[in-house]
């Protein structure tokens, strides 16, 4: 019994199951993306406003979504149960406010009132991005990337999560999908409220079982991926019945469910029983300080003066203003995204202008690719890092001049141009959004990366505004009128054909490479940083993996009677049971099993297979 008991509080404490709660509080953090397309045809119904009207409470959906100061601010300073509890009062209250105007429980309010409800409704969602990305990426400092890619891949597939789990229910009324954004979202957050926050494990250094479970992650976002897809392209192509609409909707919530077995199987199945021990402040950073103190040199610091941080410690987001490397990321960001968001925004007209009158494949696909994209981008920046010690940001530039070759196949007008460029800007811009934030903590440190991610994110305003908002809608209004062959501004027009949006992402393929070369110039300026670092990190661990197979050699040694010495050499050549007998000579004491388990853990401290070796801590 105590034995299980161990088990559950290892559980309880395990960052695997800290990242699976994360992901689905992650799934369910997009409330914004159900606004354009289900809630405000709800609104605009039910109290009669026009388009003019509904476009200004999507700027506060977009404001509420980009706006994250205060969560950042608040994640710096308290730890991340206030940080989601706050987060989901602001979900519940702003949206609640709504429902019970749209569906007359209250009177018809003013138009502020209900901007104002959207925008600290929506805002709840940064409170829940802020918790569950310092978390993990505290909890998991070693694979950056590839959680930050997780996390904010499933970010970006919330509202396709959301809208098949509101139709399930097959509701009756359009104003319920309100209800659910309202309720919905703060339930999952308050259910696991005390779960997602930083942990600390035993052994920090990384290990095969990480790449596994990371293995294990991946393949189910794939299958997600391929599952919702095929769910969004029926639905858009036919008419599907209730019954396959709740049947598919049940098998998402499996599928949803499933990664818990993760932290379940390197709990009771691994046999590994260390449990992970919470920090005693979660403000402060994960970074190794064997780590920044073989970065950073301080021969030239006096002691006892203060000086400002160095690349690689932590930063204040005021400190980073000052930094010239975290504004080059940051217009990187705005270029790149700025371009992928043109794209997104006006993807319906580009399918209707090349006379496709069917845009939810399309909307479906981008949405899929950009999932993906983040995923992906997370994993090949880590890969990146590990594999060639290249900055972090070279993965980016790679991103951006993909992303300009598909503009450039659209801006030529060659065949399937729209699947291409579909395609290719979805997973460029989902990229973005893993590799960016990785960046940026590993440059400017862990512990304010709320308020440094919190302050990148308004680079996707920043870029819709320019380049969707003022060029791109630009030049189509002038092709539309050239086309009706009329100078007025205020009517209404369509442009068809190709040359609608090829000057845009003509233009735009341009832009990605002014994004690139920022992004090269980041790589240029941290070469220095990231190749220390990555050769320190190889020092470390054969530092760790030479203390562990000494240990191993000595608790051999001393449990026969100093018989075995250079026992990493002698033991390979006896067989296991031979061994043991020698050993339970030298100790005759009753306590063979006790021996057993202790020659059994110095034999994997001295494997030839230096992945088999266990850290320190976990052989002690």
């Amino acid at each position: 019994m105590a034995l299980w008991r161990h088990k559950l509080e290892t559980l309880t404490n395990d960052r695997w199951l800290v990242f699976v709660c994360a992901m689905w509080i992650q799934s369910v953090a997009g409330v914004g993306y159900l606004f354009g397309g289900s809630m405000s045809p709800a609104i605009k119904t039910s109290l009669g406003y026009n388009q003019k009207q509904i476009g200004l409470l999507g700027v506060a959906k977009n404001l509420g979504d980009a706006i994250g100061f205060v969560s950042g601010a608040l994640s710096d300073v308290s730890p991340s149960w206030t940080v989601l509890l706050v987060g989901a009062a602001q979900n519940f209250v702003g949206y609640g406010v709504v429902w019970l105007v749209v569906t007359g429980q209250l009177p018809n309010l003013p138009l502020w009132i209900l901007f104002v409800a959207i925008f600290v409704g929506t805002n709840g969602e940064t409170y829940y991005n802020t918790a569950s990305l310092v978390s993990c990426i505290h909890n998991f400092p070693e694979s950056r990337g590839p959680v930050v890619g997780i996390l904010k891949g499933f970010s970006g597939l919330s509202g396709a999560i959301l809208t098949q789990v509101y139709l399930m229910f097959n509701p009756s009324h359009d104003s319920s999908v309100i209800l659910m954004v309202a309720l919905g979202p703060p339930l999952v957050v308050l259910a696991l409220l005390f779960v997602v926050r930083p942990v600390e494990r035993s052994c920090r250094a990384s290990s095969r079982s990480d790449d596994l479970r990371f293995l294990a992650i991946y393949g189910f976002c794939v299958v997600l991926a391929v599952y919702l897809l095929g769910v969004l392209v029926l639905r858009s192509l036919v008419d599907i019945t209730q019954t396959v609409t709740t049947a598919s909707g049940a098998i998402l919530v499996v599928l949803m469910v499933s990664p818990v077995l993760v932290p379940f199987a390197s709990v009771f199945l691994s046999g590994n029983n260390n449990a992970a021990l919470v920090k005693t402040e979660e403000g402060t950073s994960s970074v190794d300080p064997n780590e920044v103190k073989t970065l950073i040199e301080r021969s030239d610091i006096s002691p006892g003066k203060r000086r400002a941080p160095c690349i690689g410690e932590d930063f204040t987001l005021v400190q980073a203003l000052g930094q010239f490397d975290f504004w080059l990321i940051f217009m990187s960001l705005v270029l790149g995204v700025g371009s992928g968001i043109t794209v997104i925004d006006n993807l319906g007209q580009i399918c209707y202008s090349l006379g496709y009158s069917n845009a939810k494949v399309f909307v479906s696909l981008i949405s899929i690719s950009n999932f993906l994209g983040r995923v992906a981008g997370g994993y090949f920046s880590e890969l990146i890092i590990r594999k060639l010690s290249l900055p972090r940001t070279m993965a980016m530039s790679a991103v951006q001049a993909i992303m300009s070759l598909g503009l450039i196949y659209y801006a030529i007008d060659w065949p399937g141009k729209i699947y291409v460029v579909t395609i290719v800007i979805g997973m460029g811009y989902g990229a973005h959004w893993a590799i960016a934030p990785a960046s940026v903590s590993d440059i400017f440190g862990l512990k304010c990366f709320g308020s440094l991610y919190n302050f990148q994110i308004t680079a996707l305003p920043i870029g819709s505004f320019v380049f969707s908002g003022v060029i791109a809608s630009n030049i189509y209004d002038y092709y539309a009128r050239k086309q009706a062959g009329t100078s007025t501004e205020t009517e209404s027009l369509t442009c068809t054909g190709s040359v609608c949006y090829s000057v845009t992402c003509g233009l735009m393929s341009v832009v990605c490479l002014m994004a690139m070369l920022l992004s090269l110039s980041v790589v240029y300026r941290t070469r220095t940083f990231y190749l220390r670092l990555h050769r320190m990190n190889d020092v470390i661990r054969a530092e760790q993996q030479k203390d562990v197979y000494s240990f191993g050699e000595l608790v051999l040694e001393i449990l026969s009677n100093g018989k075995l010495r250079d026992a990493g050499r002698l033991v390979h050549n006896k067989p296991k049971d031979v061994l043991l007998r020698e050993v339970y000579a030298e100790n005759e004491n009753g306590f063979e099993q006790q021996v057993k388990r202790v020659v059994e853990v110095a034999l994997l401290c001295i494997s030839s297979n230096q992945c088999d070796r266990p850290c320190m801590e976990d052989a002690l």
